[in-house]
């Protein structure tokens, strides 16, 4: 039995936490597993909930083989844990949130992956960058600056996180559902 690891990623201020916690909350906890990310920032800094790592800790896992992704971006170095492996063998369904970086390597690594590309308006994405409060005026321009371009591919679905929450948190139960 093999379960099915589901990648949510997008620009910053898309909404991407906040879909992953309405399916959360939306799903059968012995069904979905949500995986926390590992993060070079500090766990009081707001947003998610993940694994606070020193960049010594980071560097010290990633060596011993114990990130099944990781990457780096905006000074940061992220990490899913190889938990996840064990998780899907026992047939889970997976969600957690990527970089658009790490698609590539993700699709490699685990070829059921199911890619969810979520995006919204240049202006919504804006306004939660601003009222999230973690970046000043020039670094909110350059995320909005920021292209991330991915290829087509049959497992990466676009989901427009621009209107209401109960919207686009449907449609990504759907697609998490397999409808």
């Amino acid at each position: 039995m093999q379960g099915r690891l589901i990648a949510v990623m997008g620009p910053s201020g898309a909404g991407k936490d906040t879909l992953i916690a309405y399916a959360r909350a939306k799903s059968d906890p012995a069904r979905l597993i949500v995986a926390h990310r590992y993060i070079t920032r500090p766990a009081g800094a707001g947003g998610e909930n993940h694994v606070a790592l020193s960049a010594a800790e980071f560097a010290a896992r990633r060596a011993a083989g114990l990130f099944a992704l990781a990457w780096e971006s905006h000074g940061l170095a992220y990490g899913i844990g190889i938990e996840i492996d064990l998780w899907l063998a026992r047939g889970v369904t997976v969600l957690t949130n990527i970089a658009r970086a790490a698609w590539e390597d993700a699709a490699r690594r685990y070829p059921a992956l199911l890619g969810v590309l979520v995006t919204a308006a240049p202006a919504v994405l804006a306004e939660r960058l601003k009222q999230r409060g973690r970046e000043d005026a020039d670094d909110i321009a350059e995320r909005l600056a920021r292209e991330v371009a991915l290829a087509e591919h049959p497992a990466l679905h676009r989901l427009d996180n621009s209107g209401a929450l109960e919207e686009a948190g449907a449609a990504l139960l759907r697609l998490i559902a397999g409808d």
